[in-house]
């Protein structure tokens, strides 16, 4: 298992770029780039339950290992959701169960440092790379607007 790491600086306070990465429609349109339809269901509860999903409702079950809005989240990834049905015990999740994806939101005098690191398999490294490379370019839209 690997951690990427990426950063990038916005020209907006950490609240609207909180908001530019997990508001139900900004998220849809910048994780676009790990796929077409990209949607996240979360009850926010440290412990609960997180869904990343395609647009077939299909990816990872996860859950808030951490949370303090705006500063930081962080999801620990515990499964995958397909037909319906959450797998967490499958040897192929039990070999990658556990990751982490983390957000830290830091301020810079009224901008934001965006900090993201994900621990993925080698395989994944590539489209990690694009995913966030592109999407956090939009966040920093997104969050700029206005």
């Amino acid at each position: 298992m690997e951690t990427l790491s990426y950063e990038i600086i916005i020209d907006a306070p950490l609240q609207k770029v909180w908001n530019a990465l997990w508001t139900p429609a900004n998220y849809s349109e910048w994780t676009r780039f790990f796929g077409a339809g990209s949607q996240m269901k979360s009850d926010w509860k440290v412990g609960g339950k997180t869904y990343f999903l395609n647009s077939n409702n299909e990816g990872m079950v996860s859950t808030i290992d951490s949370l303090d809005e705006p500063n930081q989240i962080v999801f620990k990834h515990l499964g995958m959701v397909k037909d319906g049905v959450e797998d967490t015990q499958s040897k192929e999740v039990m070999e990658w169960s556990g990751a982490f994806e983390k957000y830290f939101l830091i301020d810079l005098n009224g901008k934001t440092k965006l900090h993201a690191e994900v621990q993925v398999e080698k395989n994944w490294e590539e489209d990690m790379n694009k995913g966030f490379t592109e999407g956090l370019k939009v966040v920093k839209e997104l969050a700029e607007r206005n």
